[in-house]
Order: structure tokens, then C-alpha cells, then sequence
């Protein structure tokens, strides 16, 4: 699976086409097309902007989701860490805000 692939499997992890992911990206439809073909490799800028949207980046470029060291988290931590990163982007904010009521409480 190349960064194409990857790419694409992270703009429908997100819930997006082609041609509203470009442009949260700032890129055309063309590109996007083109990137997840595996035509054209996106630039940093392009894989800055996103990340912003949600998308794990050095999962698109590496192939490698970040795993944290289980010394690092425990794992009712590691679980919901794993949850969070299987939602699309608007589930996430819906659960960050949920959070922040929490935490706002104390």
C-alpha cells in the first residue's frame, strides 16, 4: 500500500470526497486525484494543512500508525486513544467537547 492508498483511506476514515478534501487542503480535485493515484506525491504544505483536518500524517507517509509505548499509557488510556482515532472529524469534536465539559466541571 503506498501513500496514495493511504492517503485515500484516510480522507474516507473522514468521511470526505475527493473534491471537499482537496480544498480543505487547499489543493484541486485534479491533485487530490492525482495524489491518491499515486501519480504525484503531495508536497509538505499540502500535508501540513491535512493534518489540520484530522489525518494522521506519518501514517500517509510512513505506513506506520504512532504506537505508544504501554509504559507511556495505561491502557484504559491506550483504548480510548484507539477509539478517538477511528472517528471521523466531526465525531472527534463532538467527543472534545464532551471532554472539556468534564474537565471544566472540577
Amino acid at each position: 500500500m503506498g501513500i496514495g492508498d493511504r492517503l485515500k483511506e484516510e480522507r474516507e476514515r473522514l468521511g470526505l470526497n475527493q473534491t471537499d478534501f482537496a480544498a480543505k487542503a487547499g489543493a484541486s480535485k485534479n491533485s487530490q486525484y492525482n495524489y491518491e493515484k499515486g501519480e504525484r506525491s503531495p508536497d509538505a504544505s499540502y500535508l501540513a494543512a491535512v493534518a489540520e483536518q484530522g489525518v494522521d500524517v506519518l501514517y500517509v507517509v510512513t505506513g506506520q500508525r504512532f504506537a505508544a509505548d504501554e509504559g507511556t499509557l495505561s491502557q484504559d488510556d491506550l483504548e480510548i486513544v484507539l477509539h478517538v482515532r477511528a472517528l471521523d472529524a466531526k465525531d472527534k469534536e463532538a467527543v472534545m467537547r464532551l471532554l472539556r465539559a468534564f474537565t471544566d466541571r472540577r
